[in-house]
């Protein structure tokens, strides 16, 4: 494509630097509007600048990436709900054999989650299981947040639902979610692996604490949670009204023998007696009955209490059905997008309420940031300006060889930390896999595969370089007890050299 003419390639530039400005350092002093109203403002300047038209603007909207975006988001709610996360922070914790251990656990565990979860989801509900654990060990946190927000994004790469980018990836490649997992999993199994061994190495002497090397006092975790509700649970505190209730009648019955004693001692007084024996027998059938009333009652809420868990349990295993069911027909080639909106649909469906607590939680400023993000980028690409660049480059970039590759790969990992991974992916996938196409159809796949795996491991290597990084930040930062706060240049001492390790490794696994 030809450059445009000058005022529109200025024009287009300004708002171009005005979504990525925004995008990139989202409180900016002058401009702290955030992400998502940097989004819609970089949108709006393209079609106040006529850089854009509003008809072009509303066609560059990708609909079915917005549908499996938010399709993948309800069904990571209800997820939620159902406690699939908490029962993935219990493994972290279930028979752990050390610190060292532990690592390796949440190294595999949040790369799994990840992969079919999200990593923004899994980082967002796994934080404070894994503060809570390393206080509990005594162990200082940063090794195992590293752990948690690295592995997320390496895990992550394996499927088109793992991370925004792979959904533009898969969207507009149209490979299949089967094919894109085959492609990427090999990278991704031995990515983990090389980034849980690169962190065993920086931080073995802190993991080789005296309470590892002890090793009885490092068993099961028990989270917090837990120990409240056995503390506090209903069926021990029922025990105390119905002591109290025998206790009474007891009393009485031991006050209605008294008074027959009296009677049989006092003739004089026999009536008098008679008549207070009467009373202490009503008094003590009136204990009785309402001592029975109370046993009704209560078995009569423990038939409710029973009824509700089973109630809950079978909730909870349509939920994983559904998800398995998407997953599934994901596999089999179906559309992903109608998939996942059908498995969103067919939660709410089966929760039987209303739909609008569990629809708040959808995050839609990040649909409304991508909307902006798409009528932006097609503003840009009309300017020439990317064309031009790619032409330039594409000769030293063919993925036939390895220096191509290997300049490729570059690219991809600076823009993706300073332009961020989606704007790259959206600038740079049509055009690698455009000149990758002219050598082979096989080459074109393998030219979506190592760009979504080159621009999702490249957020691991600062951390703003990816969104599931500053997820795990933030809720360090502001967890209640637990609070820490993880550093730029701490992330950045890991991040740099695991990132091209695990970078350069991968790219030798995948196959188109």
């Amino acid at each position: 494509m030809a450059m445009a003419s000058t005022s529109k390639v200025v024009l287009g530039s300004i708002a171009f630097a005005t979504f990525w400005v925004l995008a990139v350092f989202p409180a900016v002093p002058f401009l702290p509007i955030g992400r998502t109203a940097g989004s819609l403002l970089g949108a709006m300047l393209m079609v106040i600048f006529r850089v854009i038209s509003p008809e072009l603007a509303y066609s560059a909207i990708d609909l079915p990436i917005l549908g499996l975006l938010f399709g993948t988001m309800v069904v990571s709610v209800y997820l939620e709900r159902a406690d699939m996360f908490k029962y993935l922070g219990k493994l972290l914790s279930y028979k752990s054999m050390g610190p060292k251990d532990l690592l390796c656990r949440i190294c595999l565990i949040s790369a799994i989650s990840s992969a079919f979860f999200t990593n923004d989801t899994s980082c967002v509900v796994l934080t404070e299981f894994v503060l809570k654990i390393a206080r509990q060990h005594n162990l200082p946190p940063h090794p195992f947040l590293l752990a948690l927000a690295t592995s997320a994004n390496i895990g992550s790469s394996a499927t088109p639902i793992g991370n925004p980018q792979n959904l533009v990836i898969a969207v507009q490649s149209k490979i299949s979610f089967g094919k894109f997992l085959i492609g990427i999993l090999p990278a991704m199994l031995v990515g983990v692996f090389i980034n849980a061994f690169i962190l065993l190495c920086m931080y073995w002497r802190i993991l080789s604490s005296q309470k590892d090397e002890e090793g009885g006092r490092t068993g099961e975790v028990i989270i917090d949670e837990e120990v409240n509700s056995h503390r506090f649970s209903p069926a021990t505190m029922s025990h105390s009204p119905s002591l109290n209730s025998q206790e009474e009648a007891n009393s009485l019955r031991s006050r209605t023998s008294f008074g027959e004693i009296e009677m049989h001692m006092s003739p004089s007084v026999g009536s008098e007696s008679t008549r207070r024996s009467n009373v202490s027998r009503e008094v003590t059938n009136g204990v009785r009955s309402g001592f029975s009333d109370t046993l009704s009652v209560r078995s009569m809420e423990e038939k409710e209490e029973l009824k509700e868990k089973w109630k809950k349990m079978v909730w909870k295993s349509c939920v994983y059905i559904v998800t398995t069911g998407m997953l599934v027909a994901m596999l089999m080639g179906l559309n992903m997008s109608w998939t996942a909106v059908a498995a969103a649909l067919a939660l709410i469906v089966l929760d039987f309420k209303d739909a609008q607590n569990c629809l708040e939680k959808v995050s839609y400023s990040l649909l409304i940031f991508f909307c902006g993000m798409f009528i932006t980028v097609a503003g840009f690409n009309r300017t020439g300006i990317p064309s031009t660049l790619w032409d330039l480059m594409e000769p030293y970039a063919k993925i036939d060889h390895v220096g191509g590759i290997a300049i490729l790969s570059l690219v991809v990992l600076i823009l993706s930390n300073v332009a961020s991974n989606v704007p790259t992916v959206l600038l740079l996938g049509g055009r690698v896999a455009a000149s990758a196409a002219t050598i082979s159809a096989t080459n074109e796949k393998k030219a979506w595969l190592i760009l979504a795996w080159v621009s999702t491991v490249a957020g691991n290597l600062s951390l703003l370089g990816s969104a599931a990084n500053l997820i795990v930040c933030e809720q360090a930062r502001r967890a209640p007890n637990f609070g820490y706060t993880l550093s730029f240049w701490s992330h950045l001492k890991f991040g740099v050299p695991s990132t091209l390790i695990v970078t350069a490794i991968g790219l030798t696994l995948i196959r188109g």
